[in-house]
């Protein structure tokens, strides 16, 4: 039976190159690169054959094998895998659940990502050739971790295929894989900053030695600990590298025999009561807009995944700002403001959102300016709270309250700046955007130069509206903290003016421009 699967993942592979001639270039040149970036592995992991310092070879590989491990579990999780040989497909042919899942477990040993696991797992067998006995070690370990990396590459595809079929499913992981490679930046950057040449092999060494207990490392740090001489830990390590490929096997079986007696999910349909937000909004033009606004950016993923987008740029700014030695007084004062900054631009282009859905707008006669305004409600209502939450943590956070009117009024500059000019910017100029019921993180039927310029003049007229405010509130840091007041007035005046005035142009402008709006949102 196993080997009818091994011919069934051979014919399957085959099939790759009967595409067209487009994909099979592409197929190829992934090969070549893959088998190339192995084939550099092997020979670099062969020379390290003949360096004497184990105990750092030994740190590394348990890194990189760690890495190795995550990325297995993770890539299928959150880009997801076409499953050709989902247990599913198998369901009708009444093999028995464990035959199934060795079966399965043994064709995964076919394909390129196994191929060339299995190159650089030998180029490891080659380094650690140093005696019999650590070479023996070498090799059990080697045929335990690429066992373990392919169970668990299947393990996570078949939690992929069989849990997130929906849309929905796949959108969050989307950002939860966003999220990930957010929270992992920091460490990169904390990597890059490390001084290698002094302290790099301590701080190696540390990490290695936490990894090196873990399910992750231990398979590869049993043949560097032999080689160093701590033979027990090398005996204990290499028990808990058996453990977990036990453990992993037993949860590939209880997962082929779930799947095996389980439909796929399905979406499934909501029934909701009542109007929802046009209940509780005014029953006008605006509050009808309003309403169907803050539908969209609590239903469509493409407004939620803005929205979770925003506290993360801070994240990517004040880190390596930290890192580089900026005075934390300095760097508490940028989360705020940034957020608010982004906030503001993200309704540059909210009409092209609505996609054909705008003619609603256009052919019932709302007035420009109540459209322009009700948009603008449920990014007001998230920018209140960022701004008093905000200012009152970061005050708190850097213990000096005298700092609040200049974090308020510069916050409030450009969130509002940002606003007023997206309202004339997304009436004026609006650029093809992710259609509804599409993947967020789907590109954009067609894109141009005016997506580019109109992302870059609402960016730059929010900057330079709250330059002002910035301004004083730079004078009241440096200078004297009365300043401070200055730059609350500017900033939360000239937002206002801003705000009113992008709503008065904005609306005139969507008045006059409805029949372009809409045979834009047609062409889209």
């Amino acid at each position: 039976m196993t080997a009818q699967f091994l011919r069934l993942k051979l014919r399957l592979l085959g099939n790759i190159f009967r595409r067209s001639p487009w994909q099979v270039v592409g197929i190829l040149i992934g090969l070549v690169y893959g088998l190339g970036f192995a084939a550099v592995l092997f020979t670099t992991l062969v020379g390290l054959r003949f360096v004497d310092d184990v105990e750092v070879i030994r740190d590394a590989f348990i890194v990189a094998g760690s890495a190795t491990v995550v990325g297995f579990i993770v890539v299928p999780l959150i880009f997801g895998v076409d499953d050709t040989m989902d247990p599913r497909r198998f369901a009708l042919f009444g093999l028995p659940d464990r035959t199934l899942a060795f079966s399965l477990a043994v064709a995964a040993t076919i394909g390129i990502p196994a191929l060339v696991l299995a190159i650089v797992l030998l180029g490891t067998v080659v380094t650690w050739s140093r005696d019999p006995g650590v070479t023996l070690l070498a090799v059990i370990t080697a045929v335990l971790a690429f066992a373990t990396c392919l169970l668990l590459a299947r393990v996570s595809t078949a939690i992929a295929s069989f849990l997130l079929s929906t849309r929905r499913a796949r959108e969050l992981t989307g950002v939860l894989g966003l999220l990930l490679i957010v929270m992992v930046s920091p460490l990169v950057v904390v990597l890059v900053s490390v001084d290698w040449a002094t302290s790099g092999l301590a701080v190696l060494e540390s990490i290695a030695g936490v990894l090196g207990w873990t399910p992750f490392g231990a398979a590869f740090a049993v043949p560097g600990d032999a080689a160093s001489g701590e033979v027990g830990p090398a005996i204990l390590k290499l028990l808990l590298a058996l453990a977990t490929l036990a453990v992993v096997w037993l949860a590939w079986q209880a997962l082929v025999a779930k799947m095996l007696v389980t439909p796929g999910r399905e979406a499934s349909g909501k029934s909701y009561r009542g109007l929802g937000w046009f209940d509780r909004m005014p029953h006008g033009a605006t509050g009808a807009v309003a309403a169907r606004s803050l539908t969209y950016w609590f239903r469509d993923a493409r407004y939620w995944v803005s929205l979770v987008m925003v506290p993360i740029v801070p994240v990517l700014v004040i880190v390596p700002l930290s890192l580089a030695g900026v005075p934390d007084l300095y760097v508490g004062l940028i989360p705020v403001p940034l957020m608010c900054l982004f906030l503001g631009w993200s309704l540059h282009n909210d009409t092209a959102y609505d996609s054909t859905a705008v003619w609603l707008h256009v052919v019932s006669g709302v007035r420009g300016a109540a459209d322009r305004a009700g948009r603008l409600v449920p990014v007001l209502i998230a920018g209140a709270l960022v701004i008093g939450l905000g200012s009152a943590v970061t005050v708190f956070v850097l213990n000096d309250w005298r700092l609040l009117p200049s974090i308020v009024g510069v916050s409030t500059a450009l969130l509002l700046a940002g606003l007023g000019v997206g309202s004339v910017t997304s009436a004026r100029f609006p650029y093809p955007a992710v259609k509804p019921g599409d993947s967020p993180f789907q590109q954009p039927q067609s894109t141009g130069s005016v997506t580019a310029l109109v992302q870059s003049i609402t960016m730059f007229c929010s900057l330079l509206i709250a330059l002002p405010a910035l301004y004083f509130g730079w004078l009241g840091l440096f200078v004297d903290p009365a300043w401070h007041v200055a730059s609350f007035a500017s900033g939360v005046g000239l937002g206002l003016i801003t705000l009113a005035a992008g709503i008065w142009l904005g609306g005139r402008v969507f008045d006059h421009r409805g029949p372009e709006i809409l045979g834009a949102a047609l062409r889209a």
